[in-house]
């Protein structure tokens, strides 16, 4: 377990993809964050069988919004929202933002690709969510800051493409604040996490879970207006958790660490952050 890097090493992303499967709905109109999806069984066709997603609480909420349908992470109407793209749109969606992991094409995941069945690693998914926060521009990490000439630490598997390429735009800034505006809804939550959780900090920040198959890995991914944190919890050998879901295990972890650099530091080398909340762009 030792020789394991958990930055860089690839697992099931869960339903931390959710955030841009939304984010490009709301880019091409598909939807708007008030958009009514019906939470309930569903079956699709797939030509290998019948691929049925549940949620992971054993129950079905009917209609909801899209708003809710993100915030609460309801894995049926995202399956229906991918319907709605088509695997391959979504897939090079990911694949622009930064997923370079994803080596099969979009009909290869099928459907499950809402889901977070693709591997990706804690860097490429840190990455991504910051580019969320950038207001959909994506730009390669610096090892060092402020030094944009400093080493690369690696540049294969979980560190493809995270420290090189061109910076470009990825969402429109109009989608990327919507989906923000999403994670950061306590009250959109709340069906599904409560009032009072881990997510809600008492400081602007927009945080999404994920929890893979068999709970093997669990994330909790977000930002503040300054800082973005990225948490995966699991076994390095892979081997299944016992109840541990990223709300209950990667969540704390991400809250104390977000708290710990909004609080800044005694000595004032890091000061200390507000983080207000965002003013909508043009064309919301």
């Amino acid at each position: 377990a030792a020789e394991v890097d958990g930055v860089t090493a690839l697992r099931q992303a869960g339903s931390t993809l959710k955030p841009f499967l939304y984010a490009q709905a709301f880019e091409q109109r598909s939807l708007t964050p008030a958009s009514l999806i019906e939470d309930a069984p569903l079956a699709l066709d797939t030509g290998n069988g019948l691929y049925a997603p549940q949620n992971y609480e054993p129950n079905y909420k009917g209609w909801v919004s899209a708003r809710v349908a993100l915030a609460g992470s309801l894995n049926v109407p995202a399956v229906r929202t991918l319907v709605r793209l088509g695997p391959n749109q979504f897939h090079l969606r990911l694949k622009t933002s930064g997923f370079a992991s994803l080596k099969q094409d979009g009909d290869w995941y099928g459907y499950s690709l809402a889901l977070g069945s693709a591997d990706v690693s804690l860097l490429m998914l840190a990455n991504a969510y910051r580019m969320l926060a950038n207001g959909g521009r994506w730009t390669p990490l610096r090892a060092t800051p402020g030094k944009a000439n400093s080493p690369q630490p690696c540049r294969r598997k979980g560190c493809a493409g995270v420290f090189d390429g061109l910076p470009h735009r990825v969402n429109t800034a109009a989608s990327a604040f919507l989906v923000s505006d999403i994670l950061a809804d306590r009250n959109a939550r709340a069906a599904t996490f409560g009032l009072e959780s881990w997510l809600a900090t008492p400081y602007w920040a927009a945080a999404k879970t994920g929890t893979s198959k068999d709970m093997r890995d669990n994330w909790c991914a977000g930002y503040s207006r300054r800082y973005t944190v990225a948490v995966w919890v699991g076994n390095a050998s892979g081997s299944p958790m016992h109840d541990v879901s990223g709300i209950s295990g990667a969540a704390p972890v991400w809250r104390e660490v977000m708290d710990w650099l909004q609080r800044g530091s005694a000595s004032g080398t890091r000061p200390k952050q507000a983080s207000q909340p965002p003013e909508a762009p043009p064309g919301i």
